[in-house]
């Protein structure tokens, strides 16, 4: 098989030959190393490989798989790691110049779950500067791999990046407000957010803690199912880490939608919004109803407050994650990370308990709105595949900061898990996404829902030219 149709085979199709004795890991790992070393010099979405740890590892798992020993879908597979989770002995830079020699001492308890899962790891993905808005002035951003001119998304630019241009299977991300799903729809890739909660946190460098999220970024939702499976669960190094049974993300994948009932808001969802984000979302929900789900009409509660009260709250949360090196080493720090920071450390306590509550109350009707339903089908923002000029002037315009996070932020506000899929194409060439936002805890709908959309498109199947 040519080396590029190897690397564009889904995670679970590739290790399903793998297991079978079809493929090797090792050819398949030095595949992937090849392909990394011919076209990340473009890409820069690696911000580190880890070349020989990953041929000892696919050498173990092709032993143990000889034996008859499956550890599960992902034995044996290559996938990359978003730079802020520690990988024992590899550089954690958290995207910024104050931690380029960090090397922990321990994995990341989703590394190390991925390690015991069989998988791979092939290297360290390049993020924006302590997975906040911009990439330090000092690293080169991640390119998209369908065209350069066009955003890579922010902060897990180069998960989204590799994952598209076949330079791993699959790939760690986390969004704080909308960092998984930014990247996932500018580069056409799945991408799934779960509850916040269900996935421990522990040896991930913070940007905001009760707002950060580690997820899977795959091409398809029946990927994302298999990695989330494998990093999920109750962790003792995490006590927010919730003591919940996991399921079996890829068991009962139907295809069918029948007796799901997803509510939209179309007013909300179409004002401000543009016409490719619109079209994309409106075809999901077109798909959705022929695979038999019921599209029910509901009002969403206002979401200005919670897009306005993200930034002072990612920014107090921030700034006590940040208190050992800021502002005692504020030159060493971005423009935009530093005023983030800067702004947290503005707030008063009277300002963030007014947050507290605000946010509570959101949760909380956000959550009755799933007494009705099982999913709500959003964009993924309100416009489609910027151009990085136009992400150029996000400091200087308002409404374009507003329609970037208005169908993000707040769900990383309640916790509530999402998945976002490609659903088209904008008119200049770059994807274009949707999303589900499911109740929480039920990531098992998500992935069976953006599994039954995938099995009646090809979206997700598309690649970039490189």
């Amino acid at each position: 098989m040519p080396t590029t149709d190897i690397c564009y085979l889904g995670l679970v199709e590739v290790g399903q030959q793998i297991q079978a004795k079809k493929l090797s890991p090792v050819e398949v790992t030095k595949a992937m190393l090849e392909r990394i070393e011919r076209l990340d010099a473009r890409l820069k979405s690696y911000a580190y490989v880890m070349a020989d740890s990953a041929l000892a590892q696919a050498a173990a798992a092709e032993k143990e798989i000889a034996s008859g020993k499956i550890k599960g879908p992902l034995h044996g597979v290559p996938v990359a790691i978003k730079d802020l989770c520690w990988v024992k002995g590899a550089p954690a830079a958290h995207g910024m110049t104050i931690h380029r020699d960090f090397r922990p001492s321990e994995d990341a308890t989703v590394v190390a779950r991925l390690k015991d899962a069989g998988a791979i790891i092939l290297g360290k993905l390049q993020q924006t500067e302590g997975a906040y808005a911009d990439h330090h002035p000092k690293i080169d951003p991640p390119k998209n791999p369908w065209n350069a001119d066009l955003w890579s998304g922010a902060s897990s630019s180069g998960s989204g990046s590799a994952t598209a241009a076949g330079l791993c299977f699959g790939s760690l991300g986390t969004d704080t407000g909308g960092s998984i799903r930014f990247p996932s729809a500018a580069n056409g890739i799945t991408g799934l957010k779960p509850t916040w909660g269900r996935v421990s946190r522990y040896g991930a460098f913070e940007l905001a803690a009760t707002l950060d999220h580690i997820g899977p970024m795959t091409r398809s939702a029946v990927d994302c199912g298999a990695m989330l499976g494998a990093i999920a669960g109750q962790d003792a190094k995490d006590t927010t880490a919730v003591p919940l049974p996991v399921p079996d993300y890829l068991a009962g994948l139907s295809g069918s939608l029948r007796g799901v009932v997803i509510g939209v808001d179309r007013r909300w969802t179409s004002e401000g919004t543009d016409e490719a984000a619109s079209k994309v979302l409106s075809e999901g929900s077109r798909v959705a109803a022929d695979l038999g789900a019921e599209i029910s009409e509901i009002t969403f509660p206002d979401t200005k407050a919670m897009v306005d009260d993200w930034f002072p709250l990612c920014g107090i949360e921030a700034a006590v994650a940040h208190e050992a090196t800021y502002p005692s080493r504020k030159d060493e720090y971005g423009p935009a990370l530093a005023g983030l920071l800067d702004l947290g450390l503005q707030q008063s306590g009277t300002d963030y308990q007014k947050i507290v509550l605000r946010r509570e109350a959101f949760r909380g009707a956000v959550r009755r709105l799933f007494e009705t339903v099982d999913l709500i089908a959003v964009p993924a923002q309100a416009f489609a595949a910027p151009t990085l000029a136009t992400m150029a002037t996000l400091g200087e315009d308002a409404s374009l900061i507003a329609g970037l996070l208005r169908f993000t932020c707040p769900f990383d506000m309640t916790g509530s898990p999402t998945i976002t899929l490609p659903g088209g194409f904008a008119p200049n060439g770059g994807p274009v996404a949707f999303q589900f936002v499911g109740r929480h805890f039920d990531e098992a709908g998500l992935v069976h829902a953006g599994d039954a959309f995938q099995r009646v498109t090809d979206w997700h199947k598309r690649h970039p030219a490189l």
